[in-house]
């Protein structure tokens, strides 16, 4: 199972389809094809800065390798450290550059497969009433506010 963000245009309401047509669901962890096709990644899916940081950092990373006379096996090793930083944070990359463009999370689900998580994503959506939102996250127990000497709080009978 895997987890999803669905982000939608600063026009939708929920309970309402408007705006689904252009609705993105963004898989959250590792990135295969990020991680495989870097750059190639991020300018299919529209990050032009993003896309351009990681370019300037491989090749900034290849001249270092280049510059400190790395053996081939190293500058491999460094090559595929940082694809797999890429297809680690690749999804994250993607959330926030949503977020930036007023776009932000509006739902999160959990589906085994992204047609599923599509599924579920727009049914919630289609059900919510907007008159009481939801919060993104289930609320825990209620905590009773007690007060608080620096990082723990005051126990009764203490000093």
């Amino acid at each position: 199972m895997r987890s999803y963000t669905l982000h939608l245009p600063p026009d939708a309401r929920p309970g309402e389809a408007v705006g689904l047509d252009r609705a993105v669901l963004v898989p959250d962890g590792f990135s295969w094809s990020a991680f495989a096709f870097t750059v190639l990644w991020f300018l299919y899916h529209r990050l032009w800065i993003a896309a351009l940081i990681v370019l300037v950092g491989l090749i900034a990373l290849a001249g270092a390798g280049i510059v400190l006379v790395l053996p081939t096996g190293a500058g491999l090793i460094a090559t595929l450290l940082a694809g797999w930083l890429i297809g680690l944070e690749a999804s994250s990359l993607r959330r926030w550059t949503l977020a930036r463009r007023d776009w932000p999370a509006r739902d999160a689900v959990i589906a085994g497969s992204p047609e599923e998580a599509e599924a579920r994503a727009i049914s919630r959506w289609l059900d919510a009433n907007p008159a009481t939102p939801r919060a993104p996250f289930p609320s825990g127990p209620s905590r009773r506010a007690e007060p608080v000497i620096g990082l723990f709080p005051a126990q009764e009978g203490a000093r």
